[in-house]
């Protein structure tokens, strides 16, 4: 399985955006700190505004921000909404092949699609920018520490397993 260049850019903003909250990000500071085209990055935002995950604020002041709660963003919703397509091989979609009849291939591939979906499925933003062992996240990204607390669902509350 392999994404698209969009997908990742589309997770690399999302985590960028959730680890500068409460501040505002920026396209130009996105691009600079991932080394990426801003114009490409442009249409990412724009739709992850339209798929309502991140907000844009236009003007003078301007930037963006989550429009969700980290716990509520789940990583395989956003892939499935920003891969234009999830076929791994031809025959997924219209294309036709001289076994399709009795093929147990097109079966395999369909399971492992599904069972590499469904980790992503049980991922959370939160979950990609808490910090853990390693070199801390925001700091790779020219970012400064998170401000304080644990990382809350939208209505307040800890996401599952986190307390």
């Amino acid at each position: 399985m392999r994404l698209t260049r969009y997908t990742d850019y589309a997770l690399r903003t999302l985590i960028y955006v959730g680890l500068q909250e409460p501040q505002q990000s920026s396209i130009a500071a996105i691009a600079r700190a991932y080394d990426i085209s801003e114009n490409h990055l442009t249409k990412v935002v724009h739709q992850l505004g339209r798929l309502g995950l991140i907000r844009t604020i236009r003007g003078r002041g301007g930037g963006l921000r989550l429009a969700q709660a980290p716990a509520d963003i789940v990583i395989g919703a956003v892939v499935r909404a920003t891969e234009e397509d999830l076929a791994l091989v031809p025959c997924f979609g219209d294309g036709a092949c001289a076994i399709t009849p009795s093929c147990r291939l097109r079966g395999v591939l369909g399971e492992a699609l599904a069972a590499f979906l469904a980790v992503l499925d049980r991922t959370t933003l939160a979950d990609l920018i808490e910090d853990g062992s390693g070199p801390n996240l925001a700091a790779l990204l020219g970012l400064p520490p998170a401000e304080g607390g644990p990382i809350l669902a939208q209505d307040g509350t800890p996401p599952p397993g986190r307390a």
